[in-house]
């Protein structure tokens, strides 16, 4: 399979995640600032999971364009990636919807802690079928945001029984640390 239709696909399933999401913040019923409130903590919950789409799409881009051939195994690992994040509309809208309580904010973090898996599956793929010296395995290196990704993810499921404030934090160090798109990949381009 050609990989534009494979980036083409996912664009479009993520395209249709942010859709879904923002179908959810209902309009409020009044016109002043005052009934705007109850909509806070929906709307701060899409702000965040709109990032995190913003923030694998930008990835999965860079990561694909390493990519010159597309296997099975490549296309199973990305539907695996778009199956957890297409569960992000429900998690952003249950912890939204109720304030960030424990249950909902630690099942934030589980989808948020499978798709951090499920993008590392996608890209230890890739290098399997690219090969060890591929320059997707040349970009990522030791790779430490993503390995410490999961990490704060599984710590955050736990916290959030504790204080959903503090597991709301982890995610939001966790967006800010990929918000500045990882240059590592167009760096190993130039080199080549």
């Amino acid at each position: 399979m050609n990989k534009n239709r494979l980036e083409a696909f996912s664009d479009g399933v993520l395209a249709i995640i942010i859709t879904i999401m923002v179908l959810e913040i209902k309009v409020p019923h009044g016109a002043n600032l005052s009934d705007l409130t109850p909509l806070l903590p929906v709307f701060l919950s899409y702000v965040l999971s709109f990032v995190y789409v913003g923030i694998y799409w930008n990835n999965h881009h860079h990561m694909l364009h390493t990519v010159n051939k597309v296997s099975g195994g490549i296309l199973w690992a990305n539907l695996h990636l778009l199956f957890w994040l297409s569960l992000l509309p429900i998690s952003t809208g249950w912890m939204g919807e109720n304030h960030f309580t424990p249950v909902p904010s630690a099942m934030y973090g589980v989808v948020l802690f499978m798709a951090s898996i499920a993008y590392w599956i996608l890209q230890l793929t890739i290098i399997r079928s690219q090969g060890k010296n591929s320059l997707l395995a040349q970009a990522i290196g030791k790779d430490y945001k993503g390995k410490s990704s999961p990490f704060l993810y599984a710590m955050a499921i736990p916290a959030a029984f504790v204080s959903p404030w503090v597991s709301w934090l982890l995610f939001v160090f966790v967006a800010l640390m990929w918000l500045i798109p990882d240059r590592r990949i167009e760096s190993v381009e130039l080199i080549r």
